[in-house]
């Protein structure tokens, strides 16, 4: 049972109805599967016995205590989740000898052995492409060992960790000897956890969950704290006022009175005097936040799957609060009669109507969008007669965004999510002014996202699921020193970052390179798991149906392209010229170019026996099935399988899906309509012409990468040079780009079922995993892999949804210590926590001075209406007013200025659209400009010129 306010399904005509009885039709179409009934009589034990899961929300602590008791002896389990003003408190007690069946939820641990020796004990040895992770006392178990097959039929074994890459086991000198292959795979123990009732874990303070190792004294003293405000209510029938002194004097001597037993080290007396100030506050973040952790120990409490909390959580956001010297009146904070009252009551009337004057642009309405837009209604941002929320989102809504984005309902399936959204978050605040779009943010949507769009801006929010969509929106909000909101799911793991202009660093550029990423050479000739041939799938996707659609595009526009591209290395430049030179020359003249729907099938039907044969066949002409290494051992072992060729089938399924996939997007980059029917695919197969195929003993087949870098060092062979050669004159005929006609690059997609992404992804995926007898995928398995997809639950999405806006509420009130802002990391499934301020920005020096990435050189290049700037007089500005000489000026990768002394006169628009090739579009307000300075040619780092063309 959860006794809960959910004021997101209350509206003003409910004003004076009861809370539960307005809010049932709601909760009823959240999930028509669940049952859902309310109660409005008080709480008693004939009612509680019928729950499996007592929560209570907004109860006295007598009550807690005894509801407390009678659930702990009759072995239901038992929630407090309780919230004031910043403040928040979680309890629970899930009886005696609650049982955990699996502690994380994580992915059971795996390694691929490369050794057993036979010893007392044994020690297991690891491929050494990834660190086992594998913790001491673990129990594990084998499959697939050949040769000490004994371990095979063992249930589980414990280990003993002996470094990253090996470990030992139980005694294995009576075994029979290992010989090849096998896996080892964590096999997850259940274990008991013993549960106080609340009336002894109010005086155990061993039993805090410590969250946050910065605040230890004050979680402690809140402990005391809550005790004390249930007592101050009880004797005085009401909260204490807000900003009150004598009612925070009061409760901080009823705290003194609970630690003359508690015995506490340290009472963080601000803290008793800050929950007093706000206790009659009412706030969504941190219900949400609060809420959310609630909910996932209700899911643990029925499913026993993650570790529950033991016992007591304490959480604040008094950060939130002003900084020094910008203090608020007791008189600021009388009730209003209006839907913000709970807010005002923390911050005051004044910051109210700044929240709703702001104006924001949220991008994805996804899982931690609906969220994050369900608190934005609630807390009134952009909620004022100057304030308003652009909201985009190209995806639609799909049935399995139904148990996450509640927002959304089983009518709202295939409309666009940003519609659904913000028609869904005015209704529950009617004064929400709020503009829904269907646009991918990047370069494609700079028309309508432009400068001006942005200088309009207070802030940003990301609700986006992918890096790359975050990298560029921070880019944005550094060009255009605009803060970022921004965090990210993953299951029950949970972030948050907060990004303040010249105070904190941005999101940045994803440099990192994971410790899982896969190797080259695994994906291209050794997979061993299905997400290598995904990543594999997707790889090929990327390559043939965009990389080399925009190399043609390139090619065709840009007279500097060969060239530049030559610069890259021969081997890449090979690569990239080949594949541009295949896609200009038709089919019939020997080319890849296709003239009609016919030669797409055909391009098909030979690109999977390439693909699924002849490169297999290569592959085992190179290293035979019975191949063995330096050491005498065999090649195909450990995690390298040994493949097979597959012969194609019209009849198979997924052979003819591959072909139906990759011949329709084939036929989008040249702009040729194709079709789903097998039946007339068929027909065209049986013309088709497939080459056959002989294995070249001169092919060279790397192992590791470590051995393909060290062949790239060494340049490519003559033929090879040639070769280049040959490319450069060919693709220097001008009467080549004349006849030729753009491409059309296809952006993968995994969201649409009709064009064809998933269809080629899935197909080719699980015909590369049949090459090596890799279990297949299904379709939304691939997807979420493939896709890159990061799992969401609602409580996670809660959680970060909630410290997000705390972080809005420190950016609206413009706060300016960096001590104010939080990042966060968290895992729900087992209550882990790290809270940390955001870190400086980096900062570099040029010429004597200081700068960081927020720095630039804004310059009005038609100086309020004159005549627009020539290069020279953009020089002569910087050197003027920042003591700076430019000898290098970049846009992009175009070289704008290097010493050209003509260019001086030419007006800096007219140079940029000379080295570009291309004309300004009319949306672009402002040029980035790259430069380096005289005076300190060598630094690598020197502010971006803003140029502003208006």
């Amino acid at each position: 049972m959860a006794a809960t306010t959910v004021c997101f399904f209350l509206k003003e005509s409910h004003l004076g109805q009861n809370r539960a009885t307005c809010s049932l039709q709601q909760l009823s179409d959240l999930n028509p599967r669940v049952q859902v009934s309310a109660h409005t009589g008080a709480l008693d034990e004939e009612l509680l016995l019928r729950f499996q899961v007592v929560v209570l929300t907004d109860s006295s602590l007598d009550e807690q205590k005894r509801f407390g008791e009678l659930c702990h002896s009759r072995g239901i389990r038992f929630i407090v989740a309780d919230t004031r003003g910043l403040c928040g408190q979680l309890f629970c007690d899930f009886g005696e000898e609650f049982e955990v069946l699996d502690k994380d939820g994580e992915t059971p641990a795996s390694a691929i052995i490369q050794g057993i020796t036979k010893d007392n004990p044994g020690v297991v040895l690891c491929m050494d492409d990834r660190r086992h992770s594998f913790s001491n006392g673990d129990r594990v178990s084998f499959s697939e060992v050949q040769g000490m097959t004994e371990l095979n039929s063992m249930e589980s074994v414990e280990i003993k960790v002996r470094g990253p890459y090996s470990f030992s086991i139980c005694d294995t000198s009576g075994f029979s000897k290992y010989e090849r292959g096998g896996i080892v795979t964590e096999v997850k123990q259940p274990f008991k956890v013993n549960f106080k009732p609340m009336s002894e874990a109010l005086l155990d303070i061993k039993l805090l969950t410590m969250n946050d190792f910065g605040k230890i004294a004050r979680h402690q003293t809140l402990h005391l704290a809550f005790q004390a405000l249930h007592g101050f209510v009880k004797k005085e029938q009401r909260l204490p006022r807000p900003r009150y002194q004598p009612d925070a004097d009061t409760l901080l001597n009823m705290v003194r009175e609970l630690n003359a037993v508690a015995l506490l080290e340290e009472l963080d007396e601000a803290a008793v005097r800050s929950l007093s100030f706000t206790a009659r506050g009412d706030l969504a973040p941190i219900n949400a936040f609060i809420g959310g952790l609630a909910a996932q120990e209700v899911i643990k409490a029925c499913s026993r799957k993650f570790t529950p909390l033991r016992q007591w959580l304490y959480f604040d956001a008094l950060e939130c609060l002003p900084e020094e010297g910008d203090q608020l009146e007791e008189g600021d904070f009388s009730s209003k009669g209006t839907r913000h009252d709970g807010q005002i009551a923390v911050f005051g009337p004044a910051f109210q109507e700044k929240l709703e004057r702001q104006k924001y642009f949220l991008v994805g309405a996804g899982a931690i969008g609906c969220e994050l837009l369900k608190n934005f209604a609630l807390i009134g941002l952009g909620a004022g007669d100057e304030g308003h929320i652009t909201v985009t989102d190209m995806d639609f809504i799909e049935k399995s965004n139904l148990n996450r984005q509640f927002l959304f309902r089983p009518k709202d399936i295939g409309k666009p999510k940003s519609d659904a959204a913000a028609k869904a978050v005015r209704e529950m605040n009617p004064r929400m002014n709020i503009t829904a779009h269907q646009n991918r943010l990047g370069p494609d949507s700079e028309g309508l996202y432009d400068y001006n769009f942005f200088m309009g801006l207070d802030g940003v929010a990301a609700a986006l699921d992918n890096v790359e969509g975050r990298v560029y929106l921070d880019g944005c909000c550094v060009q255009h020193q605009k803060p970022m909101l921004e965090g990210g799911t993953l299951g029950s793991k949970g972030h948050t970052l907060v990004v303040v202009p010249h105070l904190t660093e941005s999101y940045g550029q994803d440099t990192s390179t994971p410790s899982n990423a896969i190797p080259l050479c695994t994906l291209k000739n050794f997979p061993h798991r299905i997400e290598h041939t995904l990543q594999w799938a997707r790889d090929h996707f990327e390559g043939q149906f965009k990389q080399i659609p925009e190399s043609v595009n390139l090619y065709l526009r840009d007279e500097g392209f060969v060239e530049r591209t030559l610069g890259h290395g021969d081997a890449e430049a090979l690569e990239v010229l080949e594949g541009v030179w295949n896609n200009l020359e038709s089919m019939k003249d020997g080319g890849q170019r296709p003239t009609s729907w016919e030669d797409c099938v055909s391009w098909a039907r030979r690109k999977w026996e390439t693909l699924y044969n002849n490169d297999i066949c290569q592959l085992l002409h190179c290293f035979p099935p019975e191949q063995v290494t330096a050491t005498g051992l065999p090649f195909w072992s450990g995690s390298k399988r040994c493949p097979h060729p597959l012969t194609f089938d019209p009849n198979n399924s997924t052979h003819m899906e591959y072909v139906m996939a990759a011949a329709n997007l084939y036929g989008q980059i040249y702009g040729i309509n194709g079709t789903r029917d097998f039946a007339s695919i068929r027909k065209i197969l049986e013309t088709v012409n497939v080459p056959s195929f002989t294995p070249k003993s001169s092919v060279k087949i790397h192992v590791t990468d470590k051995e393909m870098e060290e062949d790239k060092e060494k340049g490519t062979d003559e033929a090879d040079q040639a070769r280049l050669e040959e490319l450069k004159g060919k693709l220097a005929s001008p009467s080549l780009k004349g006849s030729a006609v753009q491409m059309y690059p296809v952006d993968f997609e995994k969201d649409d079922d009709t064009n064809f992404h998933m269809d080629y992804i899935v197909a080719a995926s699980n015909l590369r995993a049949e090459n090596y007898d890799i279990p297949a995928a299904d379709r939304h398995q691939s997807k979420l892999i493939a896709g890159r997809i990061i799992p969401a639950i609602a409580t996670t999405t809660a959680a970060v949804a909630g410290l997000m806006c705390l972080e809005l509420y420190k950016l609206v009130q413009g706060q300016q210590k960096l001590s104010s802002y939080r990042t966060s990391y968290f895992m729900l499934s087992v209550q882990y926590f790290v809270w940390a301020q955001p870190r400086r920005p980096q900062s570099y020096e040029l010429a004597g001075k200081k700068y960081t990435l927020w720095d630039d050189f804004l310059v009005d290049g038609r100086r309020g209406g004159q005549q627009e700037m020539t290069l020279g007089d953009l020089r002569q500005y910087v050197k003027d007013k920042y003591g700076l000489t430019i000898c290098t000026l970049f846009y992009g990768p175009a070289i704008v200025y290097n010493g050209q002394e003509e260019r001086h006169k030419q007006r800096v628009s007219d140079v940029v659209k000379m080295v570009t090739k291309a004309d300004i579009p009319p949306h672009k307000k402002m040029l980035d400009l790259l430069p380096s300075f005289s005076e300190d040619e060598d630094n690598e780092n020197a502010p971006t010129i803003r140029y502003l063309l208006v």
